[in-house]
C-alpha cells in the first residue's frame, strides 16, 4: 500500500489497553481540531474488536472538538449481546474529558424482503479530475497562509462530479457528490470487514454538513461562519470495498436555527451500500452577536 493508505489503516487501528478500552492516535487532517471522520471511524472499530459480526447501524454525537496532539481513548460497553443483534456504546475520552459518544449495532447478513431506490445518474469517475487536479486549478485563490495544508494530499482519492470553488462560493442547489476510494488496495493482511466499514465512516464525514450551505452561496471556508458537526448517523446495507469507487451522493433538506440537515446514500457497482444522516452547526458570526 502506498504511505496515505498505510497511514489510513494505521489510523483506524487502535491499540487494545485491557478488555473494552482502546487507544487511538490523532492526526491534524483538517485543522485544529480532530476531523470528525477519524472519530467515528476509530469508535466503530473499536465497537468492532469486541465482536465477530459486521455493523449495521451507528448513531453518533460529537461533544467537544479533539485535540490534534493528543490521542484518545475509547472505552467500550458491552450492552446486549443478542441472537440477531449486538449493542456497544462508545466513549471516545481526551484528557479525561468524553469528546463523543456513540451506539454501535451490529448484525449478520440474512437473506429477507430486498427494494432500493434508484441510482442517480452521473459521470462515471474514470471521466472526471481528481480533487488534487481541481486543487491546482484554484491555487490562485488560496491564501499563501493555507495554501500549503490546502493543498496537501487526501488519504482517500475523491473525483467530485459537481466541485466548486471554495473561496469563491455561489449559491447552488443543495446537492453534492464525488466518488471515492482508498489510493491502493487494502492488502490481504488487513483485509476486514470492519476496517471497510471503519473507512467509510472516515470517508462519510467528508462534505457532508457543507451540503446544506450550498444553498447560501457559503463554504467552509467562509469567513464569517463557524461549522461543526453534532450528530451523525450512518447505517451499513451490504457489503462494500472502500479501495473500489463508491459514489457518495449528498443533499440538503433544511437548514434552519443555525442548523443544516443533510442526507448521503454510498453506491457501489449499482447497489446502495451505506446511507448517512447529519446535523451540522451552521452560524454566522455576526447574527451570532446580536
Amino acid at each position: 500500500m502506498n504511505t496515505l493508505t498505510q497511514e489510513l489503516v494505521d489510523l483506524l487501528s487502535l491499540e487494545k489497553l485491557e478488555e473494552n478500552i482502546f487507544r487511538g492516535q490523532s492526526r491534524n487532517l483538517v485543522g485544529k481540531r480532530v476531523f470528525g471522520g477519524q472519530v467515528l471511524g476509530q469508535a466503530l472499530r473499536a465497537a468492532s474488536y469486541t465482536t465477530d459480526r459486521p455493523a449495521h447501524s451507528l448513531h453518533a454525537y460529537f461533544l467537544f472538538g479533539g485535540d490534534v496532539n493528543a490521542p484518545i481513548i475509547y472505552a467500550v460497553d458491552r450492552i446486549r449481546d443478542g441472537r440477531s443483534f449486538v449493542s456497544r456504546q462508545v466513549r471516545a475520552i481526551q484528557h479525561g474529558k468524553t469528546i463523543f459518544m456513540c451506539m454501535v449495532s451490529f448484525a449478520e447478513q440474512e437473506e429477507g424482503l430486498n427494494y432500493q431506490t434508484t441510482e442517480p445518474e452521473y459521470p462515471a469517475p474514470e471521466t472526471l479530475k481528481t480533487e488534487a487536479e481541481l486543487k491546482t486549478q484554484i491555487v490562485e485563490f488560496v491564501p499563501e497562509n493555507v495554501r500549503a495544508s490546502f493543498m496537501r494530499d487526501r488519504h482517500v482519492e475523491l473525483r467530485p462530479v459537481m466541485p466548486i470553488n471554495p473561496f469563491a462560493p455561489q449559491p447552488e442547489a443543495p446537492n453534492y457528490a464525488h466518488y471515492i476510494r482508498t489510493h491502493d488496495k487494502i492488502i490481504a493482511d488487513v483485509d476486514e470487514t470492519s476496517l471497510h466499514q471503519a473507512i467509510a465512516a472516515f470517508y462519510s464525514d467528508f462534505t457532508l454538513m457543507t451540503t446544506a450551505l450550498r444553498p447560501h452561496g457559503l463554504s467552509y471556508l467562509s469567513p464569517s461562519l463557524q461549522c461543526a458537526s453534532i450528530d451523525h448517523a450512518m447505517y451499513f446495507h451490504k457489503p462494500f470495498r472502500v479501495d473500489e469507487f463508491m459514489l457518495y451522493d449528498m443533499d440538503a433538506t433544511i437548514s434552519a436555527s443555525s442548523r443544516g440537515l443533510n442526507f448521503g446514500r454510498m453506491w457501489q457497482n449499482g447497489q446502495l451500500v451505506c446511507s448517512t444522516t447529519q446535523e451540522g452547526l451552521i452560524r454566522l458570526r455576526e447574527i451570532e452577536s446580536l
